[in-house]
């Protein structure tokens, strides 16, 4: 099954639920991303795919400044699994793909 598309996520943080946007795209067989949350953009790195298992890397800067880690298993339009930012704890990440956009032929 695919990564690709739009993920509305839901990260249980100690401080309350986050809600961001990821968008995975593939071309040529290389896995690349951006992360909308929090009014920032943030470009995906070290993104790869093994199976249903899709990782990458993030840095934010709001609410506050953190390296994140994402390591996710895709099951059809759902995912789920875990984001580490530095030291803290692991934070259950859950999210589903948005429905394709139709376009009128």
């Amino acid at each position: 099954m695919s990564a690709e598309g739009t993920w509305n996520l839901s990260i249980a943080t100690p401080i309350g639920k986050i809600k961001a946007v990821v968008e995975l795209r593939e071309q040529d067989g290389v896995l690349t991303g951006v992360a909308h949350g929090a009014g920032e953009e943030v470009a995906l790195t070290d993104v790869t795919r093994v199976g249903d298992r899709v990782t990458w890397k993030q840095a934010i800067t709001k609410p506050m400044r953190l390296n994140m880690t994402f390591d996710v298993t895709v099951h059809g339009d759902a995912l789920q699994g875990t984001a580490k930012a530095g030291h803290l704890p692991s934070s259950k990440v859950t999210g589903e793909r948005r429905a394709a956009l139709k376009h009128p032929a």
